[in-house]
């Protein structure tokens, strides 16, 4: 079982990464754009996932994952049950989702262990 505090642990270390508490939800975010987001009774996670890939996810393992509402299926996101999630796989999704909002020179800084070295963060890659 994963706590929302684990995740905060995790997801406060990503360069970038700011915390905010809207309507009564934690929410992880790089600028504008929500990667982490959790239930209001923290019992469900929501991270960013590649749009083509979650239907496998969630066949692969629907007693951990989940699709989001029909209202949100448009964005690139699935759900997980946090009592079902493992702590390694928790790390490796809240990262992953990281990946995907940050700039691409932002992410391989972190991943080869450099500090963040972006000169203009408001800058987007393309």
């Amino acid at each position: 079982m994963v706590t929302v505090q684990e995740v905060r642990e995790v997801a406060t270390k990503l360069p970038r990464t700011t915390e905010h508490l809207i309507y009564d939800r934690v929410k992880f975010r790089v600028g504008k754009i929500v990667y982490v987001a959790f239930s209001r009774d923290e019992t469900v996670m929501g991270f960013g996932f590649p749009r083509e890939e979650r239907a496998s996810l969630v066949a692969a393992q629907p007693q951990v994952f989940h699709l989001p509402s029909a209202s949100d299926m448009r964005f690139q996101w699935v759900q997980a049950w946090l009592a079902e999630l493992d702590h390694r796989q928790m790390e490796e999704l809240v990262i992953d989702a990281w990946r995907m909002v940050v700039p691409k020179r932002v992410a391989a800084a972190y991943v080869a262990g450099l500090p963040d070295l972006d000169p203009d963060p408001g800058r987007r890659e393309i």
